[in-house]
């Protein structure tokens, strides 16, 4: 039974995938695993996106939130700490001029080849980051012989209410100053952050259904947002994930986008896509298409729609447009262009 359904034609596939892309979300746990539709989509031919062009990746386009350093203008947009409203609890990170805070790297973990997860505890055992949905830190460091501070943002992967630490997964780049000083740090070292940087602003139920187009360590701003949508028992938004890496050992959160997929089937799907694939692999491999984004996606008048995308600058380029600043989100191009999205319906992180 599960070969027959595994197996069967692209022409059902399709029909299957776009019912889940355009039916009312009713937020129940009832439904086929998302794992099913990945697998049925990759046996219909669909392709993978990681982009071969991360081998040639340049310094200045190391960032695992944006695809770019932090700018100037990324630090003034930090906004000034906002009144509070009853008893909160204590925030690390203000905004305004609070400048960089020192933080204690307590603890790191290996994740993969080249990835690791930095825990840094905060100033205060009970405060919490002070980051919101969604936004993001900067870095700062500065070693005895560079002549500037190396400066980048990344979207911490630990919930906005965990009190006492931050955790960042964050992955080497050859040549990459920061991810190279975050990788050979010890704990007991500190690291200056500063922010948090708004980027798009999220209320529940915002969009009916939302996609998340990732690359590599693209996807911590996606994780920030779908985790903050499934806590939110009120929150009854679609999410549609497609994520793409080089390798299988470079797909990052998995097990807690699985756990989405199990928990919200009828809600959530993830679809992975691989440019070397492993023998055996069931999913995507090759490029993300536009042939697989029609099939995961809505039609652009369907319903309240917004897509995503965070990833290094040719993702950008192909699915897109790219961004022509932190401020500006430049024009739409790319497969969504060309699906017929506006420019409205598209965030660039």
């Amino acid at each position: 039974m599960f070969a027959q359904r595994f197996f069967r034609p692209a022409t059902a596939l399709r029909s299957h995938v776009r019912r889940y892309a355009t039916e009312p979300s009713n937020g129940g746990n009832i439904g086929t695993s998302a794992a099913i539709g990945v697998a049925m989509l990759a046996a219909a031919g669909y392709g993978g996106y990681y982009y071969k062009s991360m081998k040639s990746r340049k310094v200045g386009h190391e960032s695992e939130a944006a695809g770019m350093p932090a700018s100037k203008n990324e630090e003034k947009n930090i906004p000034a700490k906002p009144e509070d409203a009853g008893v909160k609890p204590m925030m690390a990170f203000k905004g305004g001029d609070q400048g960089f805070i020192s933080l204690v790297l307590e603890s790191v973990e290996e994740i993969n080849h080249n990835t690791k997860k930095f825990r840094f505890h905060l100033p205060e055992e009970d405060s919490v980051s002070g980051l919101h949905v969604a936004s993001a830190l900067i870095t700062k460091h500065k070693g005895p012989e560079m002549e500037k501070p190396v400066i980048r943002p990344y979207t911490p992967v630990s919930d906005e209410d965990t009190k006492s630490y931050i955790d960042l997964l964050v992955k080497k780049y050859p040549d990459g100053p920061m991810s190279e000083h975050l990788h050979s740090m010890n704990p007991g070292q500190r690291l200056d952050f500063k922010g948090p940087i708004p980027k798009y602003p999220w209320e529940a139920n915002k969009h009916e259904h939302i996609a998340l187009i990732a690359g590599g360590t693209g996807i911590t701003p996606m994780y920030q947002l779908a985790r903050a949508i499934f806590k939110n028992p009120e929150d009854k938004t679609k999410v549609t994930l497609v994520y793409g890496n080089l390798t299988e050992q470079d797909i990052l959160l998995k097990k807690e986008f699985e756990e989405l997929e199990n928990t919200y089937p009828q809600r959530f799907r993830a679809f992975y896509v691989l440019d070397h694939p492993p023998e055996g692999w069931q999913h995507g491999s090759g490029y993300i298409t536009k042939d697989l984004l029609k099939t995961v996606l809505p039609e652009p008048k369907e319903v309240n729609f917004k897509a995503f995308v965070c990833g290094p600058a040719p993702m950008y380029k192909a699915i897109s447009g790219v961004k022509k600043s932190p401020s500006d989100q430049g024009e739409l191009g790319g497969i969504l262009k060309e699906l017929g999205y506006s420019k409205e319906q598209v965030y660039k992180f």
